[in-house]
């Protein structure tokens, strides 16, 4: 049988709406799709954007039903002349000759197997489709002819999708994972409402304008002008000191650039990452619980999420550096999704056990204390990001779009680092010419800073072993707390150690304990 070898070049992206169908890593050292929605209810740009997600080409192999009934009528026909034949070159090949081209003869499956390899057989998926599917022109076609032996019985290696089991749906993780401070249970998201459907035609516009012109943003489903304004109150509480932290680092780094090459080390490939997130949830004892998604159109550098009742970890590939992925992991592993899955057991879980034990507010605790666990065992602790974002919506507060990228120019050269950080401050205005902001990046700097106050004093042990709380309530909710089977990262076993990187982070940051008295 023969079949063409067809190149791959356009850098697709997983669609937004099928967040749910991402990779899950197992023990198995597997990629897991869901394999309970079949695969023919996809529509071909799904489909292809499902074999096309990683960061370098790949070899896809496809055949139809009319290929099968071609070539089977030729080789009726031809079979010697076919075997003996040499594949001719493709006139409009310019990539003949790249040594990353599979040249290994590819097994043959069953009618509707997809193949998508790397160097070397890397995925397969087996679905019913077996209509053709026709690609863009964005895709170009190159390669020469095959001939196809038959399906060996050796496994394929590495990464797969299998129908190993996803982790298991619980819908009552969603109210754990809540990100809002009133933990209500209502349905609409805030952080949804504000995310900009234009973003990169308003960016694209606003470097063309070189840095002139205030985007206008919009949305699918618009925040109510009562929401956004609860959302708009800032504070300066701590603009003294997240401008000092800033500026501690630049004398030391010279620019945020240096600082982030030298501490944060080079981008990661996709391969790399998930080695790493593997090592991790092992060591964490996770494995295989949640479902890992990988992306590059996020303005955060991760987040943890419900999709369909299973937890979902979603990280930004273009800021995974060598050196930051293991503290975004205790950030959102180690600290929002062990919180979450105490939480699940404690009488507070719900909305209702939140009023009646009258809990205070989870942030700015959660990511707080997610902050802080993110720089931990760093050389260089400096508290530069959540300083960053405390500052910027602040000066969003009574800037247009154009002067607060000009103004945190001071702290940051790199223009799209700039506009990503403008477009957090500014995310749920339409009008950005106009002075305001989303408010809500302040919490991080707040609650690092309240929880190094009262360092000495709070049981961090507790504070995760109890779920979404407030450190001001673990004295007196934790003889209430359910204290079976809690969770704590591997990070909090060794109390002293802890304590230790606490002490470097206020002497790096040169916070003292009197300041943060007075302020707090």
């Amino acid at each position: 049988m023969m079949l063409e070898s067809i190149r791959v070049t356009e850098k697709l992206h997983w669609p937004e709406q099928e967040l749910a169908k991402k990779s899950i890593l197992n023990a198995e050292d597997s990629l897991v799709l869901d394999s309970k929605r079949s695969l023919s209810h996809l529509s071909s740009g799904v489909l292809k954007d499902i074999f096309t997600t990683g960061t370098s080409s790949y070899n896809v192999l496809l055949q139809s039903k009319e290929e099968r009934k071609h070539h089977a009528q030729k080789q009726s026909s031809s079979t010697n002349s076919k075997r003996c034949r040499k594949p001719s070159k493709c006139p409009s090949s310019s990539h003949s000759r790249d040594p990353c081209r599979t040249k290994t003869p590819v097994p043959v499956a069953s009618s509707g197997t997809w193949y998508c390899l790397e160097r070397q057989p890397a995925v397969f998926v087996t679905s019913s489709v077996s209509s053709p599917v026709n690609f863009t022109c964005d895709i170009s076609v190159t390669g020469n002819g095959i001939v196809l032996p038959p399906k060996p019985k050796s496994k394929i290696k590495r990464c797969h999708f299998s129908t190993l089991p996803k982790p298991r749906q619980q819908p009552q993780l969603s109210r754990s994972f809540e990100k809002a401070d009133d933990f209500s249970g209502k349905r609409f998201c805030i952080l949804t409402a504000i995310k900009p459907t234009n973003l990169e035609k308003e960016k694209l516009r606003f470097f063309k304008s070189d840095y002139t012109y205030n985007p206008q943003f919009e949305y699918a489903n618009p925040a109510l002008p009562s929401v956004l304004a609860k959302h708009s109150n800032v504070s300066d509480r701590f603009l003294k000191q997240s401008i000092r932290i800033m500026e501690l680092a630049l004398q030391k780094y010279g620019s945020y650039e240096k600082f982030e090459q030298a501490t944060g080390g080079s981008l990661m490939s996709r391969p790399r990452i998930w080695s790493h997130v593997r090592k991790y949830m092992t060591k964490e004892g996770c494995l295989g619980e949640i479902v890992v998604h990988l992306t590059e159109d996020l303005l955060s550098r991760a987040s943890m999420t419900v999709v369909n009742g299973c937890p979902t970890l979603t990280i930004n590939m273009a800021t995974a550096r060598e050196h930051w992925l293991e503290g975004m992991l205790r950030h959102e592993i180690g600290t929002h999704y062990f919180r979450g899955i105490n939480n699940l057991q404690q009488p507070w879980n719900s909305w209702t056990g939140r009023r009646k034990h009258k809990l205070k507010p989870n942030n700015p605790t959660e990511e707080g204390l997610a902050s802080i666990h993110s720089v931990l065992f760093r050389k260089d602790p400096f508290l530069w990001r959540a300083a960053l974002l405390y500052y910027t919506v602040y000066q969003a507060s009574h800037m247009s779009f154009c002067d607060l990228f000009r103004d945190i120019g001071r702290f940051v050269k790199d223009p799209n680092t700039r506009w990503d950080y403008c477009v957090r401050a500014k995310r749920g205005w339409t009008d950005t010419s106009q002075p305001g902001c989303f408010s809500k990046d302040q919490v991080y700097l707040d609650g690092i800073l309240q929880i190094l106050r009262h360092r000495e004093s709070i049981d961090f042990h507790l504070l995760t072993a109890l779920g979404k709380v407030s450190y001001e309530d673990v004295d007196r909710l934790k003889e209430l707390a359910v204290t079976g089977n809690m969770r704590v990262p591997h990070f909090l076993q060794d109390h002293e150690r802890y304590m230790e990187h606490l002490e470097k982070i206020m002497e790096v940051n040169e916070l003292t304990d009197r300041e943060l008295r007075a302020l707090i």
